[in-house]
């Protein structure tokens, strides 16, 4: 297989990929309404501390979605999710016995879970694990979630139905069914315009500038979304720093909006761009 190598115990190195993005992401500091090393964002129950005990309880579990596709790689792709939903369930309840029943991480759990379990089927086929392989698996692996789970209202929660009836909204059924495509469309072609920090800074950016955001949505309405999608555009229009960010995170803050399903986006594409 070319691709990612293979590690003692994995298939192949995406968990400790994964792993390493989750941190990558919390660290991101400033990073406007959301938890970061500065503050807690608009969440007045969750802080830093909070999220390295969530990280640390969820991240054995990216080994066992990875070990989940590669023991059915040759099953086809819409038998997978029925199989790995009990792995993510016990991953989800391993975060809220860590943090006190705060939903730290579950939009990334379904992201980067359905990645790693992605990996391993790729690599129980003998393919290269590729960031294009990765998406293109993911969305066959969900092929019809939207419809199965939004639209028939099974299996979601009862926001994420309302907002899919009320806005047509998908969120992170409809990132995956996609083979996350707004990251491939608007993150990964511009990835190398920055370097450093500034590098997730301004996928993170980007990300808000065009993400139909459930999170935003929820806490803020199509008003809220609007808000972030503009100032998101307006600081990338210009030259942007420090000040920039921490000046929206003030205003984020202050509307008590978190674009938390950017945040999990930015965790996909940090994966996805060591692919590339």
């Amino acid at each position: 297989m070319t691709g990612l190598p293979v590690d003692n115990g994995s298939f192949t190195l995406l968990p400790q990929k994964v792993i390493a993005a989750l941190q990558d992401e919390l660290d991101l500091t400033p990073k406007p309404g959301l938890v970061d090393r500065n503050n807690s964002g608009s969440h007045h129950d969750m802080d830093y501390d909070l999220f390295r005990q969530s990280i640390s309880a969820i991240s054995p579990w990216f080994r066992v979605f990875e070990q989940l596709g590669y023991s059915n790689a040759s099953l086809p792709a819409e038998r997978q999710l029925l199989l790995l939903r009990p792995a993510g369930q016990a991953c989800e309840q391993a975060m809220f016995s860590a943090t006190g029943q705060v939903n730290t991480h579950q939009g990334g759990i379904f992201s980067l879970g359905l990645l790693c379990c992605a990996a391993g089927r790729l690599a129980g086929r003998q393919e290269a694990v590729s960031a294009l392989a990765l998406c293109r698996e993911t969305s066959a692996i969900c092929r019809g979630i939207v419809d199965r789970e939004l639209a028939a209202g099974r299996n979601a929660s009862p926001s994420a139905i309302r907002l899919f009836r009320q806005y047509k909204l998908t969120g992170a059924r409809g990132e995956a069914e996609s083979g996350f495509l707004t990251v491939r469309r608007y993150v990964l072609p511009f990835w190398h315009q920055e370097t450093g920090k500034r590098q997730h800074h301004h996928a993170l950016l980007r990300l808000m500038s065009v993400n139909a955001d459930t999170n935003l949505v929820s806490r803020g309405g199509m008003a809220g979304l609007g808000f972030v999608r503009h100032y998101a555009r307006k600081i990338l229009s210009g030259a942007w720093g420090a000040d920039e960010l921490n000046n929206m995170d003030q205003q984020l803050i202050s509307r008590h909006l978190s674009p938390g399903g950017s945040a999990d986006l930015l965790a996909v594409a940090i994966v996805l761009a060591g692919l590339m």
